[in-house]
């Protein structure tokens, strides 16, 4: 590591509100890109005469388990929970009930087993499963669904820890493609200027005075909905955030006289941008970081809220503010939305925040 950069490092674990936030955002990030084994309607690991089968991976009919059907188990039956427990016994048709209690004992209608287990994730409830819940749902929190359920009887919990790994993988993946065609853009408009500076800027201006909403409404009508073609749109409408910051800068800087004495020696025009300039441009540009960030996330919720976002089977937490809305005799799920957010983009933009500031070579952290 060059000593710059271990001074950047130095003055960001200085900044002990960006550091910590970095601490509690990345637990949270990484724990959620295990959602599958944390929130899941199907089991992390099953045994089942003597061998192990890992359905939250794999597809297993459900005669693998002794049943009928050459469907995927649906192993939160109550059948399929006792053909795995009592090793495929004939009687969980009629009593299955019975049969597992039996089953526990090691004994089923006079013999003796090896029962089978089921090992389940912490939340047996994928963030698309149906509950039957015997009562009108939406239902407040309980026991076996911590954050409630919402209107369709879905868990919220495991909504909520689908949801925020997919925003901030969504937000992750548009801000790092549209800054980087935003500083390349900008970085080719302010070094070389003249001519090619005022035309970028003319189509820019056109650009941008596009109608993003109604684009994406036409878009989705004609191709349909999916995550990527959002991504897309996003990054093609984004994209010139950073330029006339990154512009701007590099006008300034292509005058100073290292950038004129690497031009005499006769340095390559991309290595003096972004070898030698662009890092010098970098300050101003972390400083706009956490509102494209916290601005796509926004937006991505906007448009779910409205219906033109992610396909409806996706995990949002966009459709959890429009259940919030929707049902105001249920304050959990409004709740549950607003916290989600405030935490999220309140981690969020401390971290850019220390980001910034160690890149700042005027600050000094003691």
């Amino acid at each position: 590591m060059s000593p710059i950069a271990k001074r950047r490092w130095r003055n960001f674990k200085q900044n002990r509100r960006a550091f910590w936030s970095l601490i509690i955002f990345s637990v949270l990030f990484f724990t959620s890109l295990f959602a599958e084994f944390i929130a899941n309607d199907k089991p992390i690991l099953v045994r089942y005469e003597g061998q192990y089968y890992m359905p939250i991976l794999r597809f297993y009919p459900e005669t693998q388990f002794g049943g009928d059907l050459r469907t995927e188990a649906i192993y939160r039956d109550i059948e399929v929970q006792c053909l795995i427990l009592s090793q495929g016994a004939e009687e969980c048709w009629d009593d299955p009930e019975g049969v597992i209690e039996e089953a526990r004992t090691g004994t089923i209608a006079g013999r003796d087993i090896t029962p089978g287990w089921i090992l389940w994730p912490l939340i047996p409830y994928s963030y698309d499963t149906p509950n039957n819940l015997g009562r009108a749902a939406p239902t407040a929190p309980d026991a076996n669904h911590w954050l409630g359920t919402d209107d369709t009887t879905r868990d919220v919990l495991a909504r909520v820890i689908h949801g925020f790994r997919l925003s901030v993988l969504f937000a992750l993946i548009v801000t790092t493609c549209a800054s980087i065609l935003g500083i390349i853009a900008g970085a080719v408009q302010g070094y070389f200027g003249g001519v090619l500076d005022l035309t970028f800027q003319r189509l820019i201006e056109i650009w941008v005075s596009t109608p993003s909403l109604y684009i994406i409404i036409i878009l989705f009508a004609i191709l349909g909905r999916s995550f990527w073609l959002l991504v897309f749109i996003m990054v093609i409408l984004g994209w010139p955030a950073l330029t006339g910051l990154v512009r701007a800068e590099f006008l300034r800087a292509r005058n100073f006289e290292y950038v004129r004495a690497a031009q005499a020696l006769g340095v390559s025009n991309w290595t003096i941008m972004f070898r030698h300039m662009l890092p010098n441009a970098m300050v101003a540009t972390l400083t706009m970081l956490p509102f494209i960030v916290t601005g796509v996330i926004s937006s991505l919720a906007i448009l779910d809220y409205l219906g033109f976002g992610l396909p409806a089977a996706a995990p949002s937490l966009g459709e959890m503010i429009l259940q919030g809305q929707r049902n105001l005799q249920a304050p959990w799920l409004g709740l549950t939305a607003f916290f989600t957010f405030a935490i999220m983009l309140s981690l969020l933009v401390f971290i850019f925040e220390g980001v910034r500031d160690a890149f700042d070579p005027r600050k000094i952290f003691r």
